[in-house]
Order: structure tokens, then sequence, then C-alpha cells
């Protein structure tokens, strides 16, 4: 079969169509083979897949490959993680309504729609890069039969006593107006303003404690006040009362070792709630909590006059007005580091509110030994984890303000104030729309709750579920924990904790074995990809022009855990890579016909050219190498293949055996010749073939059909060690830069690279260099087509003569005007002696003194035995020099 001669990016589609229709990657749980199941990432269905799905897609791939290569049977779905605020305010922004404005299970219609329009994009683009993907194996977190589980992980951990209600503080974010978790919080950086403010002693109105504060909008819920007990300056005002300004509430003052003395007047308002640490000073001191921001970040009834104010416009008015009561003594500023919604950036407040939470107290010694239990990569994300763990203070709250997520399987008694929590047999259900329950005091008219869980319940059982939880009990035995977690470092804290913590609290074990971390993707600027800065390249503008496989090896020529900076040049190499691999295989195939491949892929042969055997030397060290790098997810290790293919093979072995392959001699020696150099082609070609293919699939599928390779995505290399030899490397590498020396000085002298050499004379003077040159004469003079070629052991004896020598005109004619031609001829005829003294110190002559300034030039040639010779550098001779007549 001939190989067309151009390589074209639509080969890409026909390939991907000829995998979806055979199934390919299809999990068969064959108990032949051991299972490795990937627990991939949900991604939450935009309908445009970004940089970074492309870069975390393609690792998953190239482990995929690479295991089911190796005799793994890989299970390798693809979730969708559908429930989530964007495609609320999206459905909001489309049909121009507000989610108040309709029925809550009509808007829930809507948001499924489109969830499932964006999700049929996604779906087709992640095709389009071709993943492994099983798709018989999807899973859609909106989907009833997956609703189900994580209401069936709901109950169950309600009825061990790790979900419970209560009134807590949470972080509230007054844009989306819901509860969110810590591990939700992101922070920046902004310039505020610390407010030194008077606070009146109850006992003396005429004295005051001078407090520091960031934010007088709380002070209508100031329920105390805060000193370091080893700080002199107040040791004799703990205990005593001051009053609030324009609030007027009496306060007392309690010593705290957690007050920094340094900061501020080191006096320290506490207020329900400004930040963690008043949640902690307020349970310390058992103080009263007040509620002076509501859900939609406006101050409460309890603000008198400033109620209804959003708390900056309230900060502004409340600060004017202890100036104007002589209350404000100075203003300074102050740079914070600001917790805001992940989602918006609007920054938190927290409120005290009724919310479900997760006792993550609770299950911590356990989550931190299954961490312990896992292996990561790179190993330092682990810390990252182990600190979050370590500084966690509050529960993990579960219940969102929100419509479009999974249903809190729960209903309120307002009778007895009984909670009923679903039974797993009615899973799963929407409380808002049936009840079939009676409280156990006879009542049937239950209260629904309306709040719906956190997202990341869903995600966090995605291990679970791929792994047959409540589908399949003995397939979830013998496969779970699952093999590896792929995913990025931006959510180390909140899916891969989740999910631990799910996983020790329904199944007491781990979740995987492995846990790989990838980074970002920032642009070419330098900075993280965003709409503002105008940075962002989408994956089809690479598809597009340069294909598939151009993009994933931009994607694999990278560090495991680093951020990644996209350049355009990178992708424009590995297209060229791909299409200088393409020629350099159609040279190859050319020369192969079928019928010759049939054979080669029949037999066994042994190898006794220096150059055939420094290339499998090569390949194999190639295999050994790139194999272990996989293992241990180096996925850069393209670089290494990328190298071997264009300079080793490319550049260096098709030039050394092409006379070779071109020999129409008759004789068996020419035949013999001719076989090996296609057997050893062949053989480098259809490995390198199956290295490539975790990376670039589609052109290792297209060049392996024609190469008539079997078994391409499920049969890796394997390592010949017998071949790998320092000594034919070194032979090898002889030839290597004796060829690549001599073709240079043809190229530099517009030689034709297949022009005849008369005769070449190789001086060596290492005795292992002489030997290993001897082994590759043949080789040498065909590469070169050299008539006559002679490696000799020593030095060679060259002798340096001046053939020509060209007066300076433009010096002589003003200088000796009448006699100037005189001169000229004088200097032209001159023995090499006289030129000599000319240039190094001047002549006397009949016309007066001549020096260098009279030469213009001086041109001399190498002489051995007589004959003009040229002399060539041999690169990587210890002292080797190639003689050319």
């Amino acid at each position: 079969m001939e190989m067309p001669k151009e390589y074209s990016i639509e080969f890409e589609k026909e390939i991907q169509k000829k995998w979806e229709e055979n199934k390919i990657y299809k999990f068969k749980n064959d108990e032949k083979r051991p299972p490795y199941i990937i627990d991939t990432p949900p991604p939450y269905p935009t309908g445009r897949m970004h940089l970074g799905h492309a870069l975390n897609w393609t690792y998953m791939d190239i482990i995929a490959r690479f295991k089911r290569m190796n005799g793994y049977d890989v299970l390798f779905p693809q979730g969708w993680d559908c429930h989530g605020l964007p495609t609320e305010v999206k459905v909001e922004e489309i049909h121009g309504i507000t989610k108040s404005d309709i029925d809550r299970h009509e808007f829930r219609k809507l948001c499924v729609e489109l969830t499932k329009e964006n999700i049929e994009k996604m779906r087709e683009q992640v095709k389009s890069l071709g993943i492994s993907i099983d798709w018989d194996r999807e899973y859609i977190t909106m989907n009833p039969d997956y609703v189900k589980k994580s209401q069936t992980a709901f109950v169950r951990m309600y009825n061990k006593g790790l979900i419970y209600r209560g009134k807590h503080p949470v972080n509230w974010c007054p844009r989306c107006q819901t509860a969110i978790a810590f591990a939700e919080v992101d922070y920046k950086d902004r310039v505020s303003k610390l407010n030194y403010i008077k606070f009146p002693y109850s006992e003396d109105e005429n004295k005051f404690l001078e407090i520091a504060t960031s934010r007088p909008e709380l002070l209508a819920a100031c329920v105390g006040i805060v000193v370091h007990p080893e700080d002199e300056r107040y040791k004799d005002v703990v205990g005593k009362t001051v009053k609030v300004p324009l609030f007027n509430q009496e306060v007392k003052v309690y010593p705290d070792k957690d007050v920094e003395k340094e900061f501020g007047t080191g006096v320290v308002m506490v207020c329900t709630f400004g930040d963690k640490t008043d949640v902690v000073w307020v349970n310390r001191h058992g103080l009263e909590v007040k509620k002076a921001i509501n859900e939609k970040g406006e101050l409460s009834e309890i603000c008198g006059k400033y109620a209804g104010m959003k708390t900056e416009d309230a900060r502004k008015q409340i600060i004017e007005d202890l100036k104007n009561e002589g209350y404000l003594i100075k203003q300074e500023p102050l740079e914070q580091n600001v917790g805001v919604c992940w989602r918006c950036k609007t920054p938190i407040e927290i409120i005290v509110g009724d919310q479900w939470f997760v006792n993550v107290k609770k299950l911590l010694p356990k989550v931190k030994q299954a961490t312990d239990e896992i292996k990561w990569m790179p190993e330092h994300m682990k810390t990252r984890l182990l600190q979050w763990i370590e500084d966690m203070d509050w529960d993990w709250c579960i219940s969102r303000q929100r419509l479009f997520a999974t249903p809190i399987p729960v209903w309120y008694c307002p009778d007895c104030g009984e909670i009923i929590v679903a039974k797993e047999e009615d899973l799963p259900i929407d409380p808002t729309k049936e009840c079939p329950y009676t409280c156990k005091c006879g009542n049937k008219n239950l209260i629904p709750e309306t709040d719906v869980l956190d997202t990341w319940m869903d995600s966090s059982i995605t291990p679970m579920v791929i792994a047959g939880w409540l589908d399949d009990d003995e397939f979830f035995k013998s496969h779970y924990p699952v093999q590896l977690r792929p995913q990025g470092h931006d959510i180390i804290r909140t899916w891969a904790f989740y999910t631990i913590i799910k996983s020790i609290a329904l199944t007491d074990k781990k979740p995987w074995d492995e846990i790989v971390i990838n980074g970002m993707v920032f642009g070419e600027d330098g900075y993280k990809m965003s709409k503002s800065r105008g940075n962002i390249v989408e994956p089809f503008e690479i598809t597009k022009n340069y294909g598939s496989d151009a993009l994933r090896l931009w994607a694999a020529n990278s560090t495991l855990g680093n951020d990644v900076p996209f350049a355009w040049k990178e992708v424009d190499f590995g297209y060229r890579f791909l299409r200088k691999f393409w020629n350099a295989s159609r040279f190859a195939k050319m020369n192969l016909d079928d019928e010759t491949i049939d054979t080669i892929k029949n037999i066994n042969i042994t190898l006794n050219n220096p150059v055939d055997l420094w290339i499998l030397s090569k390949l194999n060290r190639l295999i050994k190498k790139v194999s272990e790098d996989l293992n241990n997810y180096k996925f850069n290790t393209i670089v290494d293949i990328q190298k071997f293919v264009w300079h080793e093979l490319c550049d260096n072995y098709i030039e050394m055996v092409k006379y070779r392959l071109y020999n129409k001699e008759n004789t068996e020696k020419a035949k013999i010749s001719k076989f090996n150099a296609q057997y050893t082609l062949y053989t480098v070609i259809t490995n390198t073939l199956k290295l490539m293919a975790p990376f670039a699939p589609h052109f290792a599928d297209v060049v392996g059909y024609i190469y008539k390779v079997d078994n391409l995505h499920t049969s890796w290399c394997v390592v010949d060690e017998n071949l790998i030899s320092e000594e034919n490397e070194y032979i090898g590498e002889l030839a290597k830069n004796t060829v690549a020396s001599i073709r240079r000085y043809k190229s530099n002298k517009g030689m034709p690279l297949n022009t005849e050499l008369r005769n070449v004379e190789i001086y060596v003077l290492d005795n292992n260099e002489y030997e290993g040159m001897l082994k590759v004469v043949e080789d040498i003079k065909g590469a070169l087509n050299i008539k006559e070629l002679n490696i000799i052991n020593g030095k060679p004896e060259l002798e340096q003569k001046i053939v020509e020598v060209i007066p300076n005109k433009s010096k002589i004619g003003p200088e000796f005007k009448k006699d100037s031609k005189k001169v000229m001829e004088f200097i032209k005829n001159a023995d090499e002696g006289t030129i000599e003294k000319m240039l190094n110190e001047g002549i006397e002559t009949e016309f007066g003194l001549l020096t260098k300034e009279h030469i213009k030039s001086v041109k001399r040639a190498l002489f051995s035995k007589g004959e003009v010779v040229e002399t060539v550098d041999i690169d990587g001779l210890i002292d080797g020099i190639a003689i050319i007549q």
C-alpha cells in the first residue's frame, strides 16, 4: 500500500470514526487482564472546551493508552458534573428571567435542556482530540441514576451521624445568594482603611479604649472586646465594659492569647461575624450571636437607620457618622487578603443560618491516613492536602440555596420539629414534588427541604460510581479502590479532599491507589488565560490548522504538576515533526513493498551491519527509557522520541542506508545487505510508531495501517536487551559523524550530496577509533559515494603552499604610479619565501619597500603527496581528519 505524498490532518476524522464504530477502547472486564480504572474528572458542561481541558484530557489519554498497550483492561469513562450556579445564571440570561419568576421545576427543566445541549457540544470536542474513552461508561450527574447515588450517600452518612443540620456560621456569597464551603473561598489582595475608633468606658465616658477596625459596618454586631493577657497596656481594662459608638450596647473586655499585640492598637472588637477568628472568640468566651448582615449583603434591622444598606455603602456612612460625632481618631491604609467567592469573586460574608454539614473533624484522622496511603505524583502535592487538613477549622457545609442541583431528600415536621430523611428504596426523590412519609407524631403535612446539595457532593463519589457502586456489588468489591485519579492542582482541597472524605465515610477505604496532578495553562504572555487579558487560545483554533496530534504533542511536552505556558511555536514544531516522520516513513515505504513487509513480519534474522546495529541499540535504549518515563508519568519523554526520529532516523540512519536500498546489484551480498536495511527500517519505524501511539494516536494509526502493524493500540514495544550495546553505538557514531561531516563539506561547497568523491583518506590517531572506522568503511563509502576510501592509523603529511597572490591595486597605483604595473608583476611572480617575508616584515626592492599592505589576498592550498587536497575535521573524533582529493 502506497502512502499519500502529504500528511493531512483530515486523516484524524476518519480515524476517530473508525475507533468509535469498532469500539476499540471498550472496557471488556476481561479476567485475563488486570483492570486499570481511571477516575476521570467530570468537567462542568459549558459547551466549550478550554485549553486546560485539552491538557488534562491529553495527560489522561496518554496514561490510558500506555496502560492498554501494556496489557491492562482499561476503564476510561467520561463524566459530566452538571449542577451549578453558572447554568442557572445562563438560563436567566438566555430567557430574560430570574429563577423566582417561574415555577422551580420549570426552571430546572430549562437548566436540564441547556446542559444537554452543552454536553453534546463538549462530547464532540472531546472526541475530536482522539481521547480513547469508553463512551458506554459515560455518566451524567443530573441523571436519575446518578442522583440516586448522591442521595444514597447523603442518607447513609446521615444515618452514621456524619451529616447533621444546625445553626452554624457559614461562608456566604451575597451575589450568588448561597453558602459556600471554605474550599470554595479564593483570596484576593485589596487596599482598605484601618479606622481608629473611640470606645468610651461605661463607668467614665470621658475615657475610652482605642480600637482599630477595617469593618465599622459590623459595630452593631460587636459582642465583646479582646486584648492579649500579656499586653501591659491593657492589664487594668480586662473585665471592664465599654460602649459601642453609635449603637451604645455595652460589651465586656476579655483576655485572649490569639490577639496580635502589634496590630493596630492591640485591642480587637469581636463581631458576629467578621472573620473566622470572631467565630473562635465567640465560642471560646460564650458570647451572643447577632446578625448584622443578611443573605443579600445588606445590613439587618439591628443596625437601626443603616438597615437595608449594602455593606460598602453602610461602611462609608458609618465612618462619616463616627467622624461627625467625634469617635473617629484617624484612618490608615490597610493591605488586606480578602476571601471572595470562587465563582463570582464577590467578597464573602460569614453569617449564621440553618445549614447541612458533613462532620469532617470526625473523619480527619482516617482521611489523613488515606492521604498518606495514596501515591502522589508529584509527591510534593500531597503536602497541600495535608496542610489543608491541618488547618481545618469548620465542618463541610453541603447545603446550597439554589435550584439546579441534587435535592436534599429531607422533610420537616412543623408540629414536632422532627427531621424525616428519605429511605434508600425511595431514591431518587425530590421532596418539593412528593412526600411518601408521615411523621411519627402522625402529621402528614411535612415541609420539604428546598435547599440542594453542594455540587462537590455529586462529584466526590465518582470513583465509587465508576467502579459499580450500588449497581454491581461483586464488581465493586473486586475493583475498588480504583487505580488512578488525574486532576488539577487547583482542586486538591475540593475534589481530592471531598472524594477521600466520602470514600472513607462510605467504604472505609481510600478511593484510589494513585493521584496525578496537572498544572494550569498560561497564555503566551505568561499570565493565566482570561478574557480580560485577551490571551485565551481555544483548542479548535489549534486543531483546525495543525490537527489534534500537534496539540497533544504540545501538551505532552510539559512537566506533571507544573503550570504550562502555551506557545504557538511549540504546536508548529509538533506539526513539522509529524510531517518529518511522515516523509521518512513514506521514503521507507517506497523501498518496502507489502510482500517484503509480510516477509519481515514472519522471520527473525541476525544482523551484522554496524549501522543497523547502531540504530537498533539506540531504538531499544529509547524504548526502555520511554517505558520507564511513562510508568512514572513523565510525559515530556516525547522529546526523546522526537530527537530520535528527527536526528537519528531521518537525518542519519536513512541517509546512511540509501545506497543499500538503491543497490541494483544481483549478487547475494547486495541482496542480503538491502534486505537487512529494509528489515531494520521496518523495525525502527514500527516500534517508534508504538512509542508515538499514546501521544499522536491518529498519526500512529494511519502509518501503522500502511505498515501493517498488528494490534497497534493494544501492544507495547518489547525491549531487546541483547541489542543494547555500547560498542555498537560507539562504532555507529563514528560512521554517523564521518558521514555528517563530509556531507556538510559537500553542502558548503555547493556540491550535490550524491557527487562522487574520487579519493578520501581518513587519518585517525586513536587506536580504538581506528579499529572502529575499519568496520564501517563500506557504509561510509556508500553513503558518501566515495570511489576510493582509506582509513589510516596516524597523522597525514600535509604541506601548505601559496598558490596565488593578488596585489592590492588601490594601494600600489597611487604609491608607485608609472612602476605600478611592474610592482604588481613582481608580487604575482614572487616565490613563496619572498611573499612570506613581505607579509611578515616587509621587503626592500628596486621599487622601494613592499609590505602586506600591497597584497590584497593570498590563496593557500594543502598538498598531500604532491597533490592539492582539501581537509575535513571529523566530528567526535579525538584527532581525525579526512583528506579529500
